[in-house]
């Protein structure tokens, strides 16, 4: 059975101690944690800003045997200043996480290539892959684009996070990925959504960080997905349903995200 993992973005209006009891609950052996919002010179999450907090993460996480799968997120673009990620790779090392979760967005593939490999070495420093997330919207929008890239970076710790919504929304097929070494995936983002869709940037951008679907109710081949993918891959589910969360809380939905997915896996 492939290990489940939830995603900040499913339960945004939880504490991170509180989406580990939820996760726990609900059968997870993982979270994600949400540390960035994409720059380094943003506003902080309250994870990354407050040892408090993360002593009270690390105390539920020990209570509960949920671990951290992966540290979100990392974006690298023209502009970004790679050592200002060193507080980010340092709460992401602290709290047991795996991976460092990075996209990117540069019209210049070398400088890209570049500056993600920096931030793979400064990673690896940590004892953390980078885990690189392909979006539809981004220079970078496709799995065989993603696979380019890290031929170009050439890091044994760095690999592909395939979200199936970018998947989908990208044309992406399941002889796309299993054209990919299978190595190369650490884990992926399951979700659902609609099979039709507006491709506008923001109309992209408003379902992938609200509306998604949970799996089997909407028109992504997950179960063609998965098969192209390796085996027992953790599965992080980052659904956010930001209609349904006016109505149906945290708990319920996750336990919703954790039945669907287990009938989608069943049907494999």
């Amino acid at each position: 059975m492939n290990p489940l993992s939830l995603s900040y973005y499913t339960v945004p209006e939880l504490s991170p101690p509180d989406m580990v009891s939820v996760a726990a609950e609900a059968g997870c052996a993982h979270v994600g944690l949400r540390l960035l919002g994409g720059q380094p010179d943003g506003e902080p999450m309250p994870l990354l800003a407050d040892p408090s907090l993360r002593r009270e993460m690390k105390r539920r996480m020990a209570d509960t045997g949920v671990t951290a799968l992966d540290a979100n997120t990392a974006r690298v673009l023209p502009h970004t200043d790679l050592d200002a990620f060193r507080p980010f790779l340092e709460v992401a090392a602290e709290l047991g996480a795996r991976h460092a979760l990075a996209t990117g967005d540069d019209p210049d593939p070398g400088r890209l290539a570049a500056r993600l490999g920096r931030l793979c070495d400064d990673a690896a420093g940590f004892g953390l892959t980078v885990q690189f997330e392909f979006v539809s919207w981004m220079s970078v929008p496709s799995v065989t684009a993603a696979a380019a890239l890290l031929d170009r970076i050439d890091r044994p710790s760095m690999g592909i996070a395939l979200d199936a919504l970018h998947y989908h929304r990208s044309g992406g097929t399941p002889a796309d990925v299993a054209a990919v070494e299978p190595a190369r995936f650490a884990y992926m983002h399951l979700c659902d959504a609609p099979a039709a869709y507006a491709d506008d940037r923001d109309s992209l951008l408003h379902v992938a960080v609200k509306e998604r679907l949970f799996p089997g109710e909407g028109g992504i081949d997950l179960a063609g997905l998965l098969r192209a993918l390796p085996p027992g891959l953790p599965l992080a589910l980052e659904i956010p349903t930001a209609t349904l969360a006016r109505s149906v809380d945290a708990p319920a939905r996750v336990a919703r995200a954790v039945a669907a997915t287990r009938r989608l896996l069943a049907t494999l």
